[in-house]
């Protein structure tokens, strides 16, 4: 089982979340995070952390996120991990509460 980072990080990308994985299983794109489902090791930890609810558990994703959970795994090969905290973008709270943001995804 894995946690999968879900739509709603899209253009929030915020790094609330990666401090606490204890395995740094989070890598880290143009305008969103991705989780490496391998390296998860679906401890939770992340879950709570999360201020715009984007992450999930891999038998909780709604049935409208479920393609994030190949995009996680796929990403996570490509993009550099992130281990630490960085600042918001400055423009996230704008996006916040936008829904559909799947075609802003920055690969």
């Amino acid at each position: 089982m894995t946690f999968v980072i879900g739509e709603a990080c899209i253009k929030c990308k915020l790094t609330d979340c990666v401090e606490v994985c204890p395995v740094d299983c989070f890598y880290e794109g143009p305008n969103m995070l991705v989780i490496h489902p391998d390296e998860c090791i679906d401890c939770a930890l992340c879950e709570p952390e999360c201020p715009v609810d984007a992450i999930y558990s891999e038998d909780e994703l709604p049935e409208d996120q479920e393609d994030f959970l190949d995009l996680n795994a796929e990403l996570a090969e490509v993009w550099p991990n992130i281990t630490e905290a960085k600042d918001a973008p400055p423009d996230e709270a704008e996006w916040r509460e936008v829904p559909n943001k799947r075609e802003l995804l920055e690969r």
